[in-house]
């Protein structure tokens, strides 16, 4: 059965006001950026954004972000988006930052079907105890703050109790993919768009070459993805780079 779809519109037709979202990527690498800007013009909001950062300044989740259609982000890092930092900093976007590999676990666990798992990442900090600031008022003052999580010992060790992350949609770029929704990642953009499809109920994918894979090639497969869209040659080929270093 087909899953391809024939627009970027149409596949996020049904993304509405206050929908939770996994996004795929890592800085700009592997971002799902057509679809991004399909949620940019429908005008969405409310959105509850699951990635490892926000995108930059004008690029991927960046656009929804300097649009005020993100409502709250569950992530790893802020970066050189100064405009997420001023947006968390000023209490207009709440933010749930979480060590790296704690956030691919949920996401993994997520789609997995496990709830919750123990990890040392974050014992004997304010990840386990509480009081990481996720909301601040106009004042500077923390509106809301972390609860503090389960933390049990194993063998001696101490390890913290983190839930599993399962969101309403997931948007996710891949390099090929089938019409079945296989899907191949390139390079570094394979860092967290699987992870980021498998938390998803609903999971869009945008695809740089449709084509037969080979059943050893694929990366994730396609039980975890309900719509594919293919992108145009100059849609796959627009692959900005965060930071250009030269010699």
């Amino acid at each position: 059965m087909s899953k391809l779809v024939a627009g970027a519109h149409e596949a996020v037709a049904d993304v509405g006001d206050g929908a939770s979202l996994a996004v795929g990527g890592f800085g700009l690498s592997g971002v799902p950026s057509v679809l991004v800007h399909a949620l940019l013009e429908r005008g969405v909001t409310g959105l509850h954004v699951v990635s490892n950062n926000c995108g930059t300044n004008g690029r991927g989740l960046g656009e929804l972000l300097a649009a005020g259609q993100i409502a709250r982000v569950t992530g790893s890092y802020v970066g050189d988006n100064k405009e997420f930092a001023r947006q968390y900093l000023a209490g207009e976007v709440e933010l749930e930052l979480i060590p790296q590999g704690t956030l691919a676990e949920r996401l993994r666990a997520g789609g997995c079907g496990i709830p919750a798992f123990y990890t040392p990442a974050g014992v004997g900090t304010l990840v386990a105890e509480g009081g990481l600031p996720w909301r601040y008022d106009a004042d500077g003052g923390v509106a809301v703050a972390s609860p503090p999580k389960e933390v049990r010992e194993f063998d001696g060790t101490p390890y913290v109790l983190e839930r599993a992350i399962v969101t309403d949609f997931a948007l996710v770029r891949a390099w090929k993919g089938d019409v079945h929704g296989n899907l191949v990642f390139h390079a570094s953009a394979r860092n967290f768009n699987p992870l980021a499809a498998m938390a998803g109920r609903v999971t869009i994918a945008e695809v740089e070459e449709i084509c037969d894979l080979d059943p050893g090639e694929v990366h994730l497969p396609g039980v975890f993805v309900q719509r594919v869209l293919a992108l145009g040659p100059e849609e796959a080929a627009d692959k900005p780079i965060e930071k250009r270093t030269v010699r």
